[in-house]
C-alpha cells in the first residue's frame, strides 16, 4: 500500500512503514493523515510485527511549526495535541512487536513515535532530540513520559530542558537504543529484527507488552496483578500447545510459530 508520505509494504508477516516526505520529513497536516491512514491499515491487517523507518538524509527535521501557529488558541491546541499523543499511543497498542530504525537525525516527532516502539536501532553517528523548548514549549506526542520510562525521570528532564540532540551512543548507554549499528547497516539490522520478531509468538509477545505497560503505569504490583491472567491466556494459543509439544518432541528451540 503507498499513499502520500507513508507508505505500508508487507514482507512476509513483518509490515514495514515507510515516512517519505521530502526533504526533511516534517510532521505536517500531509504527513499526520497518511500515518493515520497507515495505522489505519496496520490496525486492521494484523501482521506479526512492524517496522517503522524513514528515507532520506534525515528521519526528521521535527515538525513544521506552522501548525502550532494554526491551532490559535488554548482550546485548539489542546485538541492539536490530543490528535498528535494519540498517534504514539496506536502505536504502542499495536498486537505485535515493533521496531523503529533510525539511520541519520530524528527529532521531535520521529523520536516520540520511536519510544512507543519495542525496539530502536539506530546509527552510531546519528542524533536525536526532544528541542521543543527552543520555541517555548514541551514536547506533546508522550516523548517526555515514555523517555523517563526508559532512562529515568533524570535524564528525561535534562534531554528535554536543555533541548540539545544528544548522540545514539549516548541514548544507547541510557538504555534508550537497543541496537547501536554503523549507519549503512541500520535498514538490515531492523529488517532481520523485525523479521525475527515477525516470526515468533506474537500473543505472547502482546502479553509481554501488556505486563510492561502495566509496570511503566503502576510499578511492579501493578503488574502482578495482570501477569497471571495475561500468562494464564496463552494456554489457549496454537503456539504455546505446539511450542510445548515440540519441547516435549525435539527439545528446546525448535519450535515454529503461527501466531496464534
Amino acid at each position: 500500500m503507498s499513499e502520500g508520505p507513508v507508505r505500508v509494504e508487507r514482507e512476509g508477516d513483518v509490515a514495514v512503514v515507510t515516512f517519505d516526505h521530502p526533504p526533511v520529513n516534517l510532521w505536517d497536516v500531509s504527513l499526520a493523515t497518511s500515518f493515520s491512514s497507515a495505522l489505519d491499515s496496520l490496525e486492521s491487517d494484523s501482521p506479526r510485527a512492524v517496522l517503522f523507518r524513514a528515507e532520506g538524509r534525515v528521519v526528521s527535521g521535527g515538525v513544521d511549526v506552522q501548525e502550532f501557529a494554526d491551532a490559535g488558541s488554548v482550546e485548539g491546541a489542546e485538541g492539536l495535541f490530543d490528535d498528535l499523543i494519540s498517534f504514539t499511543q496506536r502505536v504502542e497498542a499495536l498486537p505485535c512487536p515493533t521496531v523503529w530504525a533510525s539511520h541519520a537525525l530524528t527529532l521531535t516527532w520521529a523520536m516520540e513515535i520511536a519510544l512507543g516502539c519495542d525496539l530502536i536501532v539506530a546509527a552510531d553517528d546519528c542524533y536525536f532530540g526532544l528541542v521543543e523548548a527552543r520555541i517555548g514549549l514541551t514536547p506533546a506526542m508522550g516523548g517526555t513520559q515514555r523517555l523517563a520510562a526508559r532512562a529515568g525521570d533524570g535524564r528525561a528532564r535534562e534531554f528535554v530542558m536543555l533541548a540539545e540532540p544528544v548522540s545514539a551512543a549516548t541514548l544507547y548507554d541510557w538504555g534508550v537504543i537497543n541496537r547501536l549499528v554503523p549507519a549503512d547497516e541500520v535498514d538490515s539490522v531492523a529488517r532481520k529484527l523485525a523479521a525475527q520478531l515477525g516470526a515468533g509468538p506474537t500473543l505472547a509477545h502482546v502479553a509481554t507488552k501488556t505486563i510492561l505497560r502495566a509496570a511503566r503505569d503502576g510499578g511492579p504490583a501493578a503488574a502482578d496483578a495482570v501477569t497471571s491472567r495475561v500468562a494464564a491466556e496463552l494456554f489457549s494459543t496454537e503456539d504455546l500447545q505446539g511450542g510445548v509439544r515440540s519441547f516435549l518432541d525435539e527439545g528446546f528451540g525448535k519450535a515454529r510459530f503461527s501466531g496464534r
